[in-house]
């Protein structure tokens, strides 16, 4: 616990929570517009066409291999 001698080290002190407070806020509303933006249904068609172009190369080079 600290302990404070004047009211200007509170002041300080006050200040630099609230600015710790609004920079936290600011950082939970850009995840939650990155989790909006991935559960958009084009950022999956997305996902998963890149998950099947992995795939297919990975197929088409074990049947190249064989």
């Amino acid at each position: 616990m600290k302990i404070y001698k004047n009211m200007k080290d509170v002041e300080r002190d006050l200040k630099i929570f609230n600015l710790e407070r609004q920079i936290a806020w600011e950082e939970i509303k850009g995840l939650k517009e990155e989790y909006m933006e991935d559960l958009k249904p084009a950022h999956w068609i997305q996902t998963g066409l890149n998950f099947a172009g992995k795939y297919g190369v990975l197929m088409l080079l074990k049947k190249i291999i064989k």
